[in-house]
């Protein structure tokens, strides 16, 4: 799928570079604009640096074009810039949905760990993203506590975003015991991380500290800014577009400028105002059609992308929730996004998360995933032979054709009622939403840790500020 034309994006491009080169962007770090400096990059008084176009393109190139975000156990290793789409959940919200009530709580720890718990088994959901705030933790043990409790209960791979510096050294310190060194990490990252400048056109010393020290450990990182339409970004999408764009090329960059050949996606989150009313419209088709123009944008310059989709403004997991979400990720796996986050567990315009919206998510990236392996026609799929066989009249229930081919051509779903009204009503007059409840509630009952047993021992004696959810 694409939205603008060659011509457009190359426009875009350009207009993006003019900023980086003319406006330049605020590094609020003073140790990174003196080096800079020395490197020859203009830094202006006021902390502003331009990023001129051949030193820009110098280090563009040394971004990787493709690398790997792995699983733990190898079955759900995430290849970037295969040409394949991943989809995720998203990250970092403070508060849940608890459907029995429709009512709202502060997330927990029990809550990251409960999330990761339904990823591990949701087919559809590729990788995990630490889902919520522990409002039970303690600042300065958060970071240990959530990255453990995602390993502990997922071996897809885990992305986080981290706050400070000292929360990535907890992260890496973990990984690196569970991985069995820093080395062997380093060989095969099961972990990433998310930082995020702040538009328009800034990036804040922390982040740029999280970014240097992941490149020096070979932890993946993207550095994702997230500009809204009318708010901090210009109200027209192409203003928007040019400004995420630069934004997005700035991190890359500057990650390469700090660590030579880091592996960093170009990060695209970008969202839009209902102007009428100043509320957030992350749910709105002009928020997927941003996104989906940054496919492009990043795809110019061979760079994997974390793209965002499956967002949604609603508070429950209804209607709204399914047109909104269905529409952008379908639009953004049509683009050919390489990572997709926010795609599953999200509602309330990306404040919360609700349990039952993942396994209904996961069904709507299924469906996706299948519109995306297209139609096969082969001989065998033209099935003349079948079809000679059958003849006029006849009917192909029974056929070999159709057990041969009844697995693969056919999505599945479980969530969707496909039953006759009466044996509907016999069952309870289920719904995707009742049916999502009883599967999280049956997957959280026989959920187990995804450590062994002898890890978990050594683990908590080594960080004795890991508690139990």
């Amino acid at each position: 799928m694409k939205l603008l034309s060659e011509e457009q994006i190359e426009t875009v491009d350009r207009t993006a570079r003019r900023i980086l080169d003319e406006v330049g962007v605020k590094v609020l770090d003073e140790n990174v604009r003196d080096r800079l400096a020395a490197a020859g990059v203009p830094v202006q008084a006021d902390e502003r640096v331009r990023l001129e176009g051949p030193w820009l393109d110098a280090r563009l190139q040394e971004a990787p074009c493709r690398f790997t975000l792995f699983s733990r156990d190898g079955k759900n290793d995430i290849a970037l810039g295969s040409g394949r789409c991943h989809f995720g959940n998203g990250g970092r919200v403070f508060q849940i949905l608890d459907m029995a009530t429709q009512g709202f709580r502060p997330t927990l720890l029990r809550d990251v760990a409960n999330t990761a718990a339904l990823v591990d088994r949701l087919e559809f959901i590729r990788f995990y993203i630490i889902a919520c705030q522990a409002h039970d933790l303690s600042p300065a043990h958060y970071h240990r506590n959530d990255f453990y409790q995602a390993f502990a209960r997922t071996t897809k791979h885990v992305m986080g975003g981290v706050d400070s510096l000292e929360g990535a050294r907890q992260m890496h310190a973990l990984a690196a015991r569970i991985a069995g060194g820093e080395d062997t990490l380093r060989e095969k990252p099961f972990v990433s991380v998310i930082t995020n400048p702040i538009s328009p056109l800034t990036l804040d010393g922390e982040s740029l500290r999280i970014l240097e020290f992941c490149g020096r450990k070979g932890i993946p990182a993207t550095c994702a800014p997230a500009p809204i339409s009318g708010a901090t970004a210009p109200a027209t999408l192409a203003g928007t577009l040019a400004q995420l764009h630069a934004e997005a090329l700035a991190g890359v960059a500057l990650a390469q400028f700090l660590v030579p050949g880091t592996p960093v996606l170009y990060g695209a989150v970008a969202s839009t105002m209902d102007l009428r009313t100043m509320n957030l419209a992350i749910g709105s088709v002009e928020t997927a059609m941003i996104n989906t123009c940054s496919v492009d944008l990043a795809h110019r310059y061979g760079l994997p992308i974390y793209a965002s989709a499956g967002i949604t403004d609603a508070m429950l997991p209804d209607i709204q929730a399914g047109f909104e979400k269905g529409v952008s990720n379908l639009m953004l796996g049509m683009a050919g996004a390489d990572f997709i986050h926010l795609a599953a567990g999200m509602l309330d315009s990306g404040n919360s998360i609700a349990l039952e919206q993942y396994v209904i998510d996961n069904e709507i990236l299924g469906m996706t995933e299948r519109i995306l392996r297209g139609i096969r026609v082969s001989d065998g799929t033209l099935a003349l032979e079948a079809i000679a066989r059958v003849g006029p009249g006849g009917n192909y229930v029974t056929d070999e054709h159709t057990v041969e081919n009844m697995f693969e051509e056919f999505f599945y779903p479980t969530l969707a009622v496909r039953e006759q009204y009466d044996r509907w009503t016999e069952l309870g007059s289920p719904t995707p939403q009742t049916k999502a409840h009883d599967w999280v509630e049956d997957t959280l009952r026989r959920s187990e840790l995804r450590l062994d047993a002898a890890l978990v021992e050594d683990l908590r004696n080594r960080f004795p500020e890991i508690v139990d959810p």
